[in-house]
């Protein structure tokens, strides 16, 4: 299984839901549908069953930036802290 990207534009914003695994080749089709979004742009993570880490660091950094990280699994949530963590 891939990813699928499903965004939800509404006036108020946008919610795009991240459907499978996520792996460095989809960080780009990602951003362009966050970059082509309604702002606020949101990324529903209830439905990512993986990620590797250039997935985690790009999510992480999304954050960072201001996209607001939904429904996101704990597994993902430590992940992301253990690669923010001391530099």
């Amino acid at each position: 299984m891939t990813l699928r990207i499903v965004a939800d534009l509404r006036e108020d914003g946008t919610t795009i839901r991240l459907i499978g695994r996520m792996r460095a080749e989809h960080i780009e089709p990602v951003q362009a549908e966050i970059a082509a979004s309604r702002a606020p742009a949101a990324l529903d993570l209830d439905e990512l069953t993986l990620a590797d880490v250039d997935a985690v660091r790009f999510l992480a950094a999304a954050e960072r930036e201001g996209i607001a990280l939904q429904r996101c699994a704990p597994f993902i949530r430590e992940w992301m802290a253990r690669e923010a963590g001391p530099r």
